[in-house]
């Protein structure tokens, strides 16, 4: 076999490795995915606030990234945003939230209409602080090999676990309010796609 044979086959086999791998990652679709969260203020008054910007991967292997843009979170009150940017996540040296966990790579490849409902254990890191956290998650296969994910009950993220109090004081002292919850809940809705 000639030297210029041999370069195309090795060349081609790459190619479609390279091909293949593309093929069997799945990516968040931002335009098709929502994170949301809900604060409680004063005990009795609940708002829910979204982040709009964020990227995830989830590999064949079952390896999940999720990294969310702190600068994105939006309360609908642009100086509650920049509060909470600064003086709750403080985003100056913190300018993302991620989640990464393990699944079972048979999750990645669900037949379109196929479903099922999954814990998805992982770790949170949030300002620097990292906590195990926990998702109970419904899984669709959609037509075009995609995959959506909807927590099935929202997960609630406590302050303390991410060493937050100090934070949420701060809020609360600045806002003038009697109370924040230090609790909230999180649910979200992410379409993986290939």
């Amino acid at each position: 076999m000639s030297k210029s044979i041999l370069s195309s086959v090795v060349l081609s086999i790459a190619l479609s490795v390279s091909s293949f791998n593309t093929l069997a990652q799945l990516t968040l679709d931002k335009a098709q995915s929502t994170v949301n969260f809900i604060s409680t203020k004063n005990e009795h008054v609940s708002e829910t606030h979204t982040f709009d910007n964020f990227s995830g991967d989830l590999s064949e292997q079952g390896k999940l990234t999720i990294t969310i843009d702190i600068a994105s979170v939006e309360t609908l009150v642009p100086i509650r945003n920049e509060r909470m940017q600064k003086m709750l996540f403080n985003m100056s040296d913190y300018s993302s939230a991620t989640f990464t966990a393990q699944v079972d790579p048979a999750l990645t490849k669900l037949e379109a209409g196929e479903m099922k409902r999954v814990t998805v254990a992982g770790e949170m890191m949030i300002a620097g602080n990292k906590a195990p956290i926990s998702f109970e998650v419904m899984l669709t296969g959609l037509k075009d090999g995609s995959i959506n994910a909807t927590t099935a009950t929202p997960t609630i993220l406590s302050a303390s676990e991410f060493n937050l109090d100090e934070g949420v004081a701060a809020l609360q002292k600045v806002a003038n309010l009697k109370s924040i919850s230090k609790s909230v809940p999180l649910s979200f809705s992410a379409t993986f796609s290939r």
